[in-house]
């Protein structure tokens, strides 16, 4: 049966998921770099980056299964691209070269329409202009039997908990204060959306939260 999944999203230790000031130069914004060390330092992650070596404790066993069991993505358009507006004919395609680690159908939330995207190793990016109900409709044709994972922003994923749609998120906590940036649990009243803490693992580098959907 299709799961919606939040996997390995990091928040620092006062609610952020990403710093200010997104752009080029700062993709996750300023410090929000910093939130996700825990996760470079995996085996997982770095063999998505064509790097060797890597932990192999807790933290990566997260990093791990967040991968595993994907038919498809769903991601807010900061989470594509820098740019805001309508799309310039820049040649801008994701923030991850040729091949994207996604390698299945992913469904960019926009008000700006454009056509697909398709990239090496199975990656698709489709843009969605209909809203994220329509998005999660199209994930679930394309993903048949297998996962959905939403990938963010912030808003991203509070939009679906809002919805009641993510049957489980796991966050990973980074010793991390950032004091301003993109807040993930801003006007969320989770167990009144029927959300509890399923798992709670300290790992070497994060602590991991599992939200379950009762």
């Amino acid at each position: 049966m299709t799961r919606v999944r939040v996997n390995a999203y990091s928040i620092s230790v006062d609610g952020f998921g990403a710093g200010t000031e997104q752009s080029l130069a700062n993709p996750l914004g300023v410090r929000g770099e910093e939130l996700h060390g825990w996760a470079f330092a995996t085996r997982t992650f770095r063999t998505m980056f064509g790097e060797e070596g890597g932990s192999v404790g807790i933290d990566e066993g997260f990093a791990a299964r967040s991968m595993e069991g994907l038919g498809a993505w769903i991601m807010g358009r900061n989470m594509f691209a820098h740019s805001r507006g309508d799309w310039s004919d820049d040649g801008w395609k994701g923030w991850w070269g040729d091949t994207p680690p996604y390698h299945c159908p992913v469904f960019v939330l926009t008000h700006y329409a454009r056509a697909p995207i398709e990239m090496n190793g199975g990656t698709v990016f489709h843009f969605v202009t209909d809203g994220a109900e329509e998005a999660l409709r199209l994930a679930r044709e394309a993903a048949g039997d297998r996962d959905i994972r939403i990938g963010g922003g912030a808003a991203t994923i509070r939009e679906y908990l809002t919805l009641g749609a993510i049957d489980e998120a796991h966050l990973a906590i980074s010793p991390v204060v950032l004091g301003k940036g993109e807040p993930l649990f801003a006007g969320l009243d989770l167990p009144a959306l029927g959300y509890t803490v399923g798992q709670q693992v300290l790992g070497e580098n994060a602590t991991h939260i599992v939200l379950t959907k009762q």
